[in-house]
């Protein structure tokens, strides 16, 4: 039996990197990410949900409900039309009609294995949701071909953003290899290939997290989701090695529980609970126990869960 999502919860995530890249922008050489006003590193919540996809694929494996809408290699129009097939509506008829068919058809008429365009579309929303993990949690914007409508997530994160500026390092790589036979000639048989690699030394980061319940009810996000959710952000990064992101950890996680499902506190309020400071006489931290972590007592209806 899925259990229905009641109470509101708003989330602090602290995770670190050491000699990593943890989030590259494409657009400046794949660079770590920088707040150029104060220095300090950023990565995209869009970063940290890809993360929460690929455990759910690991940990579920796709299976019936826990399929994911955005992975590697999904053409997510074909996967629209799928959802209508999956719905029992014919697609192929939407597209012949056309809305200027939609929008001629007297009031109640026509309503054969087409259906009511609006009716098709809840129809079939409620089945991506039903059938796509990340759809129910984070949403989707489903209108890039046959419309599915769109979903706002219950679940949202925000930019993770480094408690101290960071500094970003480029170290001169070498290949013994080659690519081509026509770059060995040249080399005289050297076969030597150079390149660069960015790191950042140490990194403390913070993000923050939102379930909502109002959400959570019309995409069908349920108590069994949150819980796979908080799996997700203790596991996420032990799934997600490479040699570029050197060693990320999640250090903790800490929720705070509302009583109601419109909440007790303002989040930002509850967020400054949370408190990370620098141990005195470390100038330069290098590790997570160069911090002081504390969280402290939450107001009346608020309940602050340690998940991690």
């Amino acid at each position: 039996m899925t259990i229905a999502l009641e109470n509101r919860y708003d989330f602090v995530m602290l995770f670190d990197v050491r000699d990593g890249n943890p989030n590259g922008d494409p657009d400046a050489g794949n660079l770590p990410r920088v707040d150029p006003q104060t220095g300090q590193g950023l990565v995209t919540d869009v970063c940290l949900k890809r993360k929460v996809r690929n455990y759910v694929i690991a940990a579920r494996a796709l299976a019936k409900g826990f399929d994911i809408f955005v992975k590697e290699k999904a053409v997510l129009n074909d996967l629209i039309d799928q959802g209508y097939k999956d719905a029992g509506i014919d697609v192929s008829a939407k597209e012949e009609e056309g809305d200027d068919a939609e929008k001629e058809r007297p009031k109640g008429k026509g309503k054969g294995k087409r259906g009511d365009k609006a009716a098709d579309v809840e129809k079939v929303r409620t089945v991506m949701c039903a059938k796509y993990f990340d759809i129910r949690t984070f949403g989707a914007v489903m209108m890039t071909g046959a419309n599915a409508g769109q979903v706002r997530g219950p679940v949202q994160f925000t930019f993770a953003r480094s408690v101290d500026p960071i500094v970003t390092l480029e170290h001169s790589i070498t290949r013994m290899a080659v690519t081509t036979a026509e770059e060995a000639v040249k080399q005289g048989g050297d076969n030597r290939t150079m390149g660069r690699k960015n790191t950042v030394p140490y990194g403390l980061y913070v993000s923050f997290g939102f379930v909502s319940p109002q959400f959570a009810k019309q995409t069908g996000f349920s108590a069994d989701d949150l819980q796979l959710l908080w799996s997700s952000l203790g596991t996420m990064f032990e799934l997600d090695r490479t040699a570029s992101r050197g060693l990320m950890s999640m250090r903790k996680v800490v929720a705070f529980k509302h009583k109601d499902a419109l909440g007790n506190a303002p989040s930002h309020k509850l967020f400054e609970l949370v408190k990370v400071m620098r141990k005195g006489g470390v100038t330069v931290p290098r590790s997570f126990e160069d911090y002081n972590v504390s969280v402290g007592a939450p107001p009346q209806g608020v309940e602050a869960i340690e998940v991690v």
